[in-house]
Formats: structure tokens, sequence, C-alpha cells
């Protein structure tokens, strides 16, 4: 079996998987990282939305092989504290219902927002529509992600 190194949450890790494991499997299986959310497995609803290089990707489609030697980040190293701007402002809006797709829609809006951190609200919804939301968050996730905007600026 092959051997890995990456660095997740800036800490350099060593995995033994198959080359095609699932980063997610990584993470969740060998790394005890289990913020990060098995939803389809198939890169569609974002809940396995993670940091590779600072961009937004659904670790679900992404082998170990594909990040070797890349930063990743999860949910777990977006903040220490979790004052992230952008966890602070789902706490304020009150986003999360069930929960279980937060940390994607988390992942995605931070990585968005070091993009475009002055986006307008056709933005937002633009660059949150790959995210899915079983209890239908939408209003209350843009609203996050514009009140996160305005805080980060």
């Amino acid at each position: 079996m092959p051997t890995y190194q990456v660095t997740v949450n800036g800490v350099s890790q060593t995995v033994d998987v198959s080359e095609d494991t699932p980063v997610l499997w990584v993470l969740r299986d060998h790394l005890d990282l289990v913020g990060t959310k098995y939803g389809c497995g198939i890169g569609q609803c974002g809940s396995c939305t993670i940091h590779v290089d600072g961009v937004a990707m659904r670790s679900c489609s992404l082998t170990l092989a594909q990040v070797e030697g890349k930063e990743i980040t999860t949910i777990e190293g977006l903040s220490e504290d979790g004052k992230h701007p952008v966890q602070e402002a789902w706490r304020e809006v009150d986003v999360p219902q069930c929960g279980y797709c937060q940390a994607g829609q988390i992942m995605t809006a931070s990585a968005f927002l070091e993009q475009n951190p002055n986006p307008t609200e056709e933005d937002v919804k633009n660059a949150m529509n790959g995210n899915i939301c079983r209890c239908a968050s939408y209003t209350r996730i843009r609203k996050a992600v514009m009140i996160a905007s305005e805080n980060m600026g």
C-alpha cells in the first residue's frame, strides 16, 4: 500500500492507503477528523467540502494521490476557536436546522469570500448554489454569507 504525505490543518500527516481512497475517508477514518460529512459520495451535495490550497473542493471525489503535497483545511482547521467570520455569522443568523450540511456550507462560503470579499447577493446565491441543504435553510445561509463578508471587510 502506498504512503502519502499531506498537510491537514497545518499538521503534516503520513497516511498508508490505496491510491484511489477518497480524501473524505482518509480524514474521517484515518485522521479522526469527522467534521467533514459524507452526503452523496459523488461530489454533488457539498457536505464533504474542504479547502485544498484554499480552494473549496469535494473530498468524496478527490483521491489522496490528487492532493499529496497540498495544504488541506477541514472545518476543524478553519478556526482554532470557532471564531472565523463565517462561523460567527452562522451563529448570529442561527442558520442550521439539522446541521448536517453546515460544515460544507461554511467551507464553501469561506473559500468564496476569500476570492470575493465584497459579493452581491446574486454572487452569493451563485457561489453557494452547489451545496444542498436538506432543510432548505438557503435564505439564512445567504444572509449569513453576506454578514460574514461585511465582518471580514
